[in-house]
């Protein structure tokens, strides 16, 4: 990769956008770093055609063909982690260390997809006579629209991207405006890769516009977001109108349950570190943390003494645990939520305030509120930012009635060293995804994905294919 990528991805090449630019914003300077093409309506249509067409060619490709591919953009994202994680550092702000593995994890879905490729089953059926045979297969479902969120801009991209060409299917992604260079990135891979012209395809600007564009042209057979519940729920509406099917991944408000059995200080290392990953911009980020009372003050004592410990600073500095929050709209909610929480009663254990000495960038000190209550906000809506609190609960039962409380349904965690709680609490809880004594639960081979508010649909593991995939039955008379 001779440079970092800054123009529209359309049929092969790399073009300007006939909107001018966007200025991409280093998070923790709040200086502009590049700037980024802007789509208009015509670029929009480019990329729809050149889709079209790509679609033609890629569904004719075997699978073997397709696999190989796949493969090779792995491979080349892989060797290019190091180029790729400085890229998201910069304009996503989160530590260089996290950026490069996060960009080997957006390899491993690559990887995983490949082979996918070629484990793509139909089935015969024996009918009511010898006369027909009868037979189901599994065709791509068409080009696609998929959406990103800037908080993982490497691996979400990926996750759709990879799972696109696995199927046969063309794509156009439209990454977060916040953090777009590293999806161009990620593409830039799929071109070097070998991809045919317009089979990937990709756009940066206004995000209302290119959304409403390409799920109104009928070119679209599928759209794939991973982003906030408003957005979900406005994009939802418009696919309906042409009753077009979604994978959507809407975050979540993961629940935490500590039962009274377990090693506190490992637990409550385990939390704290999970928990301020990313600055707590992560979808699947522990957000509320029920502890059996019997061990309340002593996770809280833990916690604080691994927050103690945390280095912030600048996601380039050796050392750094926690960067600047993405964008200033994420710090002023953040604020307001530990505003609301003190007011009506909750106790700053540590944090709550822009660091000392950061008088430039969105930095916000990683903030652990006691005394939490359900009539605070942090209790409802999902924080996205460096905020730990901690309600204490008695009985199992009760801690999975609150932990169940909420529209949300993406992850949620248990600690117990009980086998039998370990599996009646994970079942119990109601989100897509639970992890049991540990907090590391996204990887390639996995599917992820929520129930409720947070979403419908998978990515990851044998199930990240389907989506983009059609089932048709077929009945031949003899």
């Amino acid at each position: 990769m001779s440079q970092t990528p800054d123009l529209l991805y359309i049929d092969g090449k790399w073009v300007a956008g006939h909107a001018g630019t966007i200025d991409v914003i280093d998070p923790s300077t709040e200086e502009m770093v590049a700037k980024i093409a802007n789509a208009d309506h015509s670029d929009v249509d480019a990329a729809l055609a050149a889709a079209r067409s790509g679609f033609d060619v890629w569904r004719a490709t075997d699978a073997w063909t397709r696999s190989a591919v796949v493969r090779r953009i792995a491979d080349l994202i892989r060797a290019r982690a190091d180029e790729i994680g400085r890229v998201m550092t910069e304009e996503q702000g989160k530590p260089l260390g996290e950026a490069i593995a996060e960009v080997r994890s957006a390899a491993d879905q690559f990887d995983w997809l490949a082979d996918e490729a070629r484990r793509i089953y139909g089935r015969t059926i024996d009918g009511h006579t010898r006369a027909n045979r009868l037979f189901a297969i599994r065709q791509p479902i068409g080009p696609t629209a998929a959406f990103t969120a800037w908080n993982f801009p490497a691996l979400l991209p990926a996750r759709k991207i990879a799972a696109a060409l696995a199927a046969g299917c063309s794509i156009i992604i439209k990454p977060a405006e916040e953090a777009p260079r590293t999806g161009l990135c990620v593409v830039q891979a799929c071109h070097d890769a070998g991809v045919p012209a317009g089979v990937v395809n990709a756009l940066t600007g206004d995000p209302a516009m290119i959304s409403e564009q390409l799920i109104d042209s009928p070119v679209i057979r599928k759209i794939s977001l991973t982003g906030s519940v408003p957005v979900g729920r406005q994009l939802l509406h418009q696919a309906a109108d042409k009753i077009m099917p979604a994978t959507l991944e809407l975050g979540g408000h993961a629940p935490v349950l500590v039962l009274d059995d377990v090693d506190v200080a490992k637990a409550a290392e385990t939390c704290a570190r999970t928990k301020f990953r990313n600055g707590g911009q992560v979808c699947i980020s522990p957000t509320r943390f029920f502890v059996q009372n019997s061990i309340l003050h002593q996770f809280t004592d833990e916690v604080l003494r691994v927050v103690a410990d945390l280095k912030i600073g600048r996601g380039t500095e050796a050392g750094t645990d926690i960067g600047p929050l993405t964008n200033a709209r994420r710090l002023e909610t953040v604020e307001a939520l530990v505003a609301d929480a003190t007011e009506k009663g909750a106790t700053v254990a540590t944090g709550g305030r822009r660091p000392p000495g950061f008088d430039r960038g969105f930095y916000y000190e990683p903030t652990v509120l006691s005394a939490v209550t359900t009539e605070m906000d942090v209790m409802h809506q999902e924080p996205f930012g460096p905020i730990l609190p901690i309600v204490g609960f008695d009985s199992v039962a009760d801690g999975i009635d609150q932990a169940n409380a909420t529209p949300y349904g993406l992850a949620g965690y248990v600690f117990t060293d009980r086998t039998r709680l370990a599996f009646e609490v994970s079942e119990a809880l109601e989100v897509g995804m639970v992890g049991v004594n540990t907090m590391v639960i996204a990887t390639a081979e996995a599917p992820f994905g929520g129930i409720k508010e947070s979403g419908y649909g998978r990515e990851g593991g044998p199930e990240g294919i389907d989506p983009y995939l059609i089932t048709k039955y077929v009945n031949i008379a003899l």
